[in-house]
């Protein structure tokens, strides 16, 4: 009966990543069938190139550039605050923090991964965004810093706990080793604990601009919707995620712009699957790398 019961469950659970592989090509099948339909009439070339993006225009241009940069600078000012703040608290939770207060500072970074994207984008619009207005003095807070900070906040959850893992999973005898030559307890962390798990923390750094790229609610309420091509962070700029979620229910069905948005659905899924692939790829070889032989 026991050898019955645990057959059932690994077909189950085979069952279960078969399922999943199928949902994800089934995804891919879709988005080609209705995003490729805008290539009969549209360049692709101008397309990516483009730096006018006006679907509904006469003619109409199809110009992602200015959301492909947008989607750059929110991405990238929120990994330069996420990643040092993220590496920092994994550090402290994984080795300062006594256990009382490890596991409660693990419990409420988990829990802040639960606040829903719409929630902080009201609270970017009510704080961040007036905040950022009359510091830098300009005439909307609703820029692509004020996209940053917000997604920055909501990908610390996933950057602190993957890290705080990779940590966790160093083994003593590298940390022993350490401080019996004489290193103190700082450049034990510094000079052997980060650099062992140098893989997960790429990991964690990895799947956090996959949590940025693929935001949608938060930066199309906070980042101003401006489809044109930014110089600074200070100004209003327009992602890939927020165009789609804009002018999906506008979009006439069957129409060129209808299937733009589709095509840009394509370059979303193909950067996110880079992206996790890659992640995916670094966390394995950090977990080979440092797996104890028994």
């Amino acid at each position: 009966m026991k050898k019955l019961s645990e057959f059932i469950i690994e077909k189950l659970i085979f069952l279960s990543g078969i399922a999943s592989i199928l949902f994800v090509l089934l995804i891919l099948v879709f988005l080609l069938k209705e995003g490729l339909s805008l290539f009969r009439t549209v360049n692709p070339i101008d397309f990516i190139t483009g730096t006018n993006w006006y679907p509904i225009s006469d003619p109409p241009q199809f110009g992602i550039l200015p959301l492909i940069i947008g989607s750059l600078f929110v991405t990238f000012g929120a990994i330069v605050i996420a990643v040092p703040l993220g590496i920092a608290s994994a550090v402290y939770v994984a080795e300062v923090a006594p256990p009382w207060l490890r596991d409660f500072l693990k419990s409420g970074i988990e829990l802040l991964a639960a606040i829903p994207s719409i929630v902080l984008g009201f609270i970017g619009i009510i704080t961040l965004a007036p905040f950022l207005k009359s510091t830098f003095n300009l005439s909307s807070g609703l820029t692509a810093m004020a996209g940053s900070i917000m997604l920055a906040f909501m990908s610390m959850p996933t950057i602190v706990s993957i890290i705080e893992d990779s940590i966790a999973s160093v083994p003593k005898s590298y940390k022993e080793g350490s401080l019996a030559l004489g290193a103190t307890r700082w450049q034990t962390i510094y000079r052997v604990t980060l650099p062992a798990a140098s893989s997960g923390i790429l990991a964690a750094v990895m799947l956090g601009i996959g949590r940025v790229v693929g935001e949608t609610m938060a930066v199309l309420m906070i980042t101003g919707n401006a489809a044109v091509m930014p110089t600074s962070m200070l100004q209003p700029v327009r992602t890939l995620t927020a165009t789609i979620a804009a002018e999906m229910g506008e979009a006439v069905s069957g129409s060129p712009h209808y299937y733009s948005l589709f095509a840009i659905g394509i370059i979303l899924f193909i950067i996110s699957f880079a992206i996790n692939l890659s992640a995916d790829m670094f966390l394995h070889r950090s977990k080979k790398k440092f797996k104890v032989k028994r």
